[in-house]
């Protein structure tokens, strides 16, 4: 995947974002991976399809590398993958900026909504060409 096709965030690790034992809680992640999603959406889409379009996650898989701890700076990446007439999957990776280890890799899939029926709305052009 070109690197143009990423979208990232950086994030610096709170006292809000750890658990019991230290460390970034997973449920955190999952709030990271949505954040990341719904900017590189904002940043692609123009408004009058943002106010049309609203995305519903179906399902996520993440597979856990190393943990984070309070302070690391981290990098969430993002970026679209295949799609058929109403998902889209979407990948991500966070990576740790002073190590550059891999925290993360995960894959979610993603159904458009009309925003006034909440109903699925078919991946047309006008979505698929914001990404190419």
């Amino acid at each position: 995947m070109p690197e143009n096709k990423k979208f990232s965030i950086t994030i610096k690790v709170t006292p809000e974002h750890l658990d019991a034992l230290q460390h970034v809680n997973n449920v955190i992640y999952v709030q990271w991976m949505q954040d990341a999603a719904t900017l590189h959406w904002q940043s692609l889409a123009p408004a009058w399809l943002q106010e049309e379009v609203i995305w519903m996650v179906r399902r996520h898989e993440i597979d856990y590398y190393n943990q984070a701890f309070l302070d690391d700076e981290l990098v969430v990446s993002t970026w679209t993958g295949e799609y058929t007439n109403v998902t889209w999957k979407r990948y991500y990776e966070v990576i740790r900026s002073s190590d550059g280890k891999k925290i993360i890799s995960a894959v979610s899939t993603w159904i458009p909504l009309n925003s006034k029926t909440q109903k699925p709305r078919r991946i047309d052009d006008d979505i698929v060409n914001l990404h190419s």
